[in-house]
């Protein structure tokens, strides 16, 4: 009878053990590749002195910003959004252009501060 009691508690153990190898192993397969990833944002087609033209390349940003940290792995969600996150505040800080800082900034919720990214 106490063989049985021991079997029963080595399953959960045995699970969560499983559980915590997996995750180990597909955290470090994601930063195993920790290649840069980049993608061109084309805007000449854009006057971007307008409130129009600065949403537009925005959303063409935005866009980019999310296919260079892709949300693939369920687990890597939340470092895939700020991944994206970073590379959109890095990518509208270069450009420097005040109407797309300013629909970036109104966009985030950050009204007042300077945002920046560290590189």
């Amino acid at each position: 009878m106490n063989s049985n009691v021991k079997t029963e508690n080595r399953i959960p153990v045995t699970f969560s053990i499983a559980m915590l190898l997996a995750c180990a192993v597909i955290v470090s397969s994601a930063f195993a590749d920790d290649q840069v990833r980049s993608e061109t944002v084309k805007f000449a087609d854009l006057n971007v002195t307008t409130p129009a033209g600065a949403e537009a390349l925005y959303t063409r940003i935005h866009a980019a910003a999310k296919r260079v940290c892709p949300e693939t792995e369920p687990l890597l969600r939340a470092a895939a959004s700020a991944c994206a996150r970073k590379a959109e505040a890095q990518a509208i800080e270069k450009l420097g252009l005040p109407q797309l800082t300013a629909y970036y900034q109104m966009k985030s919720g950050k009204h007042t501060e300077r945002f920046s990214a560290s590189r």
